[in-house]
């Protein structure tokens, strides 16, 4: 592994070693609420608002046969449910159920708890910090909100 001037380690190894450390935070979630970790994905991003299934294997990064398969057994256990678009009837938008909804939510605030502690040992400066550096980084990667909707962290 390569190491920094300062002896911590270097900045790609970092960004790798805490994308694996938050998938294995969010997975565990997951698994406790009886979820896939994509299924967890696709309840936090409609938590926000509903999609058209386009504009959702966009955000989330899906092929389309991915994404069907995921919609499909999200609505086969009560999560989701499929709608046509005004307008456009080849579209279909996915929207969470009341129980999707509630499902959701807890997971929502469960896995931010989860991943919030994970800096706990800096310091309050230090965490701005971080997430300034961060919220950078994605914002100059164009990454979309995993978590959407008004008054919710950008997580």
């Amino acid at each position: 592994m390569v190491k920094s001037e300062g002896g911590g380690i270097e900045v790609v190894g970092a960004l790798v070693r805490a994308a694996f450390l938050v998938d294995a935070v969010y997975a565990e979630s997951a698994r406790e609420f009886g979820l896939t970790s994509q299924q967890g994905q696709l309840l936090c991003v409609l938590l926000g608002r509903s999609y058209v299934m386009g504009e959702l294997g966009g955000v989330l990064r899906l092929a389309k046969s991915s994404l069907t398969g995921l919609v499909d057994r999200s609505e086969r256990n009560g999560l989701v449910r499929r709608e046509s678009c005004e307008g456009d009837a080849r579209a279909v938008r996915v929207v969470l159920t009341a129980e999707g909804v509630v499902l959701a939510e807890r997971f929502y605030a469960e896995t931010c708890r989860r991943i919030g502690e994970l800096p706990a040992g800096l310091a309050p400066a230090e965490r701005e910090l971080l997430g300034g550096l961060l919220g950078r980084v994605v914002l100059d990667n164009k990454v979309p909100p995993v978590f959407g909707g008004q008054g919710r962290a950008d997580a």
